[in-house]
């Protein structure tokens, strides 16, 4: 195991499944990576090594077929994911998400029946909060569910859904009335069910199309429209309303640990990329990793490496202690994801000319980067969120 980034503490199980996955991403992942994403493409062939490799089932408990391992197991695993393509660990960041949120949610009967299928792959999940001229202030969303009889009634347009086209579950965030003052304790989460594509997917649920994006391609990114979608109340996740944004709110807590981990794989493929090309290229004789200025940047993206690592493995442990981490998981995440973008453009910056030419990979990791500057929450959120906890904090004292 590589001394940089590395974690102390490991269990055998852990450290053979992290050892399972990196062969995964050096075999099936970097050789194709940049032309998948160049293409657009979604890398289906991928994604069937990773259900056969059980990480769709990562976190799932073995009683619902899964393997059970830690949230820090699986940070590590996209981390090792990421450094081979970021898009990638993307599709199953948001299954593991709404993995999470049936696990700690939702009811008996919504677990013994989502999680086996879950764990497998065959079911796949998508997470949708977000919605047009809303951006972060997730209180003030729009769509609506109203009650007619028995079932609930959704309507209105989510923007932003990571996987919307290939999931076939999606967990969706809507404005209900149910008498709260506090606008946010008006908002339940619904289980909604689909066959995966494009198109009206079901009667009144559309997903029409992928959004073109700088990035972050191959996975693909939809809006989601709902015109009278008619719901089961059974599809309420955990099956009372008014509770949806605690709900995701956890969700995001788990998510912007794998958002760190994301930056932290990435971060560290800029710097495998920038050392390998340092050592390769020679100008005034000598290799120009040999050069003082190439050399001090390489220590600077290393030591960024390491404390990005650091961060994103105690956000990981203390959530799965049982203890709140709202403030690590956003310092882990606003730290990767800052640094990350920094070791980028370090690495763009020694590969030179070359850096600018798609041939190379560090222009694909130049254009994934600033996706986690604003994934799971701006660094401006995150740093109203540590700002908030910390005053708290310290006032606490």
């Amino acid at each position: 195991m590589r001394r940089l980034a590395s974690t102390e503490g490991l269990s055998e199980d852990q450290r053979d499944i992290l050892a399972t996955v990196r062969e995964f991403v050096d075999a099936e992942i970097l050789p194709v990576a940049t032309e998948l994403e160049h293409r657009d493409e979604y890398p289906a062939k991928i994604v069937e090594g990773m259900k056969d490799l059980g990480l769709f089932g990562l976190t799932i408990a073995e009683e619902y077929g899964g393997l059970g391992e830690s949230l820090l197991t699986y940070a590590l695993v996209v981390e090792e994911i990421a450094r081979g393509w970021m898009s990638v660990s993307g599709i199953i960041n948001t299954h593991f998400i709404v993995a999470h949120l049936l696990a700690h949610h939702g009811t008996e009967e919504q677990r013994a029946r989502l999680l086996p299928k879950m764990a497998t792959g065959e079911v796949r999940g998508a997470f949708s909060m977000s919605e047009p001229g809303v951006g972060s202030d997730v209180a003030a969303l729009r769509t609506r569910a109203r009650r007619d009889g028995a079932d609930f009634v959704l309507n209105g347009q989510k923007m932003w859904l990571t996987n919307g086209g290939s999931a076939n579950l999606v967990a969706v965030l809507c404005r209900t009335e149910d008498g709260a003052e506090a606008p946010h304790r008006n908002l339940t989460a619904f289980l909604i069910e689909k066959e995966p594509g494009f198109g009206e997917v079901a009667p009144g649920l559309t997903i029409p199309g992928k959004i073109d994006k700088m990035g972050y391609k191959g996975v693909d990114t939809t809006e989601l429209f709902l015109d009278d979608f008619r719901l089961p109340a059974d599809a309420v996740l955990g099956g009372a309303t008014g509770r949806g944004f605690y709900q995701m709110m956890d969700g995001i807590e788990v998510g912007r640990v794998n958002v760190a981990a994301r930056g932290c794989g990435v971060a560290m493929r800029a710097l495998e990329l920038a050392i390998s090309y340092a050592r390769q290229r020679h100008t005034f004789g000598k290799a120009i990793a040999e050069h003082q200025a190439i050399a001090f940047k390489i220590a600077e993206m290393g030591t960024k490496v390491e404390a990005a690592h650091q961060m994103m493995v105690m956000a990981a442990r203390r959530k799965d202690g049982g203890r709140r981490n709202d403030l690590e998981a956003g310092m882990a995440k606003y730290l990767a994801a800052e640094y990350c973008k920094e070791v980028v453009e370090d690495s763009f910056r020694i590969h030179g000319g070359y850096g600018f030419a798609k041939e190379y990979e560090i222009e694909r990791l130049y254009r994934e980067a600033p996706m986690l500057l604003i994934g799971e929450g701006t660094a401006e959120i995150q740093k109203t969120i540590i700002a908030r906890r910390l005053l708290e904090e310290f006032g606490a004292g």
